[in-house]
């Protein structure tokens, strides 16, 4: 039992983890939800007329590390509620004290 429960502790703790705070602004109009898999991700703001919709803050494990596939599968995951066509990357850091932080501004093309 004791072996069991050890494993279990070792499995948890060895996963790679992609976590969502969303921000969607006020006075911003709403729309209906897109399909995650139209909604691209770009590296950064597009030079097209677009609408700013919200943020999202992602809160990425260091060790293991997700593949970049989890990370951009959850941008697309969360800017679609918010009928998002694009999403791009505003800030991507990593430190000591605060660990792997993304934040990327949702968006919707006029």
């Amino acid at each position: 039992m004791r072996l069991i429960a050890i494993l279990l502790l070792l499995i948890s703790t060895a996963c790679a983890y992609v976590d969502a705070h969303t921000t969607q602004y006020v006075g911003v109009e709403r729309y209906p939800p897109t399909d995650p898999g139209s909604v691209k991700v770009l590296a950064a703001e597009p030079r097209e007329r677009h609408d700013r919709l919200g943020e999202v803050m992602l809160d990425i494990s260091l060790d293991p590390r997700p593949p970049v596939e989890d990370i951009e599968r959850k941008l697309r995951e969360e800017a679609a509620q918010w009928g998002a066509h694009a999403v791009y990357v505003a800030r991507d850091t990593i430190t000591p004290a605060d660990g792997h932080k993304l934040i990327a501004i949702a968006i919707r093309f006029r």
